[in-house]
């Protein structure tokens, strides 16, 4: 993907004004690759550079659903010729809305592409697009996510963590010698390959990795808030971040909870800024100095300072992995692995539910809105239209900020809207910041309607994720979230759980950039970001 180069189509391009200074960023800038459609008809989308193909079907089997996410579905597939059992993550193009999901999509294909292959990074087989989805073919990873098989495990020791941090950071010294910056390093990123005990651990998503240079800069503010970096937070980072974020991952490895917790997003900021480390509570003591050694120097809150990941593989702890204590680290360690892995399944769940059925009635709703707007019943909405219905809706734009949309919404640039651009510019006002994608959520683990979630809803909602001690993650859980102490989970106490260092960034980026801005300028001004160290 990286910056690839796009041409717009002429009626655009006729369009085209030098920027005014001061205008506001359009947010729906869809510098598309576009070729001419199929037997004259509009033109079409095109996401990859160089496709295997354009028909999946023609030599894979696509078979059951193996997650979900905002952009499309993943699904287990077999090849018609070898029947080798593989997966395939099939990319829905109406959903890529903007030129930033779509640059994404690019650039993790390049990326993957562009790594040599490694016994613990997933591989890409094919690449196909059709009309309709981008389909991604990679090795099938079916022996579960990290923190499930520790937990299944039943004896955890720190041993057992040396061996997956070198693992974890054998994967970064490799990106980064390739010239990638990974800049999503967390838990649920590693699966492993199949179910057997010394089954290869491989990272599995490369969606907000980078390719970088020597002493080149990122402002952009990605990942997922717990394994930030602080100088993520500050918009003035390179690969070091990656080290930052294993560090985090070995922090919760051995004593079963992030080292930079609270109870909000600016709270974790402020956390991450603060860098200060516990390791008082159970189990640290028991703890080897070597390992305890290790976490202090990967994460060191100044860049130039954190060891280099060469330098992590290079220390005692992982040199002396196979003769790291074999002692149990406790089953509270392993108790709280599971209760962190179920919490973010339980986020996962209500995102999923978001996705899944909130974009049916989102649809039904942005036609119904469409038909109205659209008086002449043309099939095209005017700006003068577009105006008068957003008023009628609740949105009282400016004609300045009206006009804005519809330039970057209308594509093909002939001055009105037809119904699938109109949908861009409904996703986009439907975001600005009210709770209904949340209540929708909540609804689905609210069984019987009373406005709380129960323990009893809990074990039935997430009884494929509870593992072998489920009464003890659900308490946690509502011990963790259920702030007045009722026993049960209020919208309010649901939401604070949704909003508080989660990976709320997957279901919108660009929301995630606005809030974390919004986050990191607050604490300029507070004082708490202070200046780069």
């Amino acid at each position: 993907m990286g910056n690839c180069c796009v041409t717009p189509n002429k009626a655009a391009a006729k369009k085209e004004k030098k920027p005014r200074k001061g205008k506001k960023p359009n947010p729906f800038e869809l510098e598309y690759n576009r070729s001419p459609g199929r037997h004259g008809g509009a033109p079409k989308l095109t996401v990859l550079k160089e496709p295997t193909g354009e028909d999946i079907r023609a030599h894979y089997a696509l078979g059951a659903e193996l997650g979900r996410g905002e952009f499309g579905v993943t699904y287990s597939c077999a090849h018609l010729a070898t029947g080798e059992q593989l997966a395939c993550k099939s990319i829905s193009k109406h959903k890529l809305r903007t030129v930033v999901d779509i640059e994404d999509v690019r650039r993790e294909v390049d990326i993957m592409r562009h790594l040599p292959e490694h016994p613990n990074v997933v591989r890409l087989r094919d690449t196909y697009e059709d009309d309709h989805d981008v389909h991604l073919v990679m090795e099938l990873c079916a022996g579960g996510e990290l923190f499930d098989r520790i937990v299944a495990r039943g004896h955890y020791t720190e041993r057992a963590a040396a061996e997956v941090t070198k693992t974890i950071v054998e994967v970064v010294q490799m990106c980064h010698r390739e010239g990638v910056m990974h800049r999503d390093l967390k838990p649920e990123n590693f699966l492993f390959a199949n179910s057997k005990e010394n089954s290869a651990l491989k990272a599995i998503d490369f969606g907000l990795s980078v390719f970088f240079t020597p002493g080149e800069r990122f402002t952009e503010i990605v990942g997922s808030p717990y394994y930030m970096a602080p100088e993520v937070l500050r918009r003035n980072y390179g690969p070091e971040v990656d080290v930052w974020s294993a560090g985090v991952i070995v922090y919760i490895l051995l004593c079963g909870v992030p080292p930079f917790w609270a109870d909000t997003e600016q709270g974790v900021a402020q956390a991450i800024i603060r860098s200060v480390l516990d390791f008082r509570r159970d189990p640290w003591p028991r703890v080897s100095d070597n390992a305890k050694d290790l976490v202090k120097r990967m994460l060191n809150p100044d860049p130039k300072k954190r060891l280099t990941a060469q330098e992590v593989l290079d220390h005692p702890w992982l040199q002396n992995a196979k003769k790291a204590p074999d002692v149990s680290l406790g089953e509270s360690v392993r108790a709280r692995l599971q209760q962190f892995s179920v919490m973010n399944k339980l986020k996962k769940r209500a995102l999923r539910v978001v996705a899944e059925h909130l974009s049916v009635e989102e649809v039904a709703g942005m036609k119904e809105m469409f038909q109205k707007m659209d008086v002449n019943n043309h099939g095209k909405i005017t700006f003068d239209e577009l105006k008068v219905g957003l008023h009628k809706i609740g949105h009282q734009l400016p004609d300045a900020d009206v006009q804005i949309l519809m330039e970057a919404a209308d594509v093909d640039g002939n001055g009105t809207l037809d119904y699938t651009e109109f949908v861009a510019i409904s996703v986009h006002i439907q975001k600005i910041g009210n709770d209904e994608h949340l209540r929708k959520a909540f609804a689905y683990f609210d069984l019987n309607k009373s406005g709380y979630i129960e323990i009893e809803e809990l074990r039935t909602t997430l009884s494929d994720d509870l593992g072998p001690n489920p009464e003890e993650v659900i308490h946690a859980i509502i011990r963790d979230v259920d702030s007045d102490k009722d026993g049960r989970i209020s919208f309010d106490e649901f939401a604070a759980m949704m909003k508080a260092g989660t990976d709320w960034r997957k279901a919108s980026r660009q929301y995630s950039r606005e809030r974390f801005n919004k986050i990191s300028s607050r604490l300029m001004k507070d004082g708490s970001l202070g200046t780069k160290r």
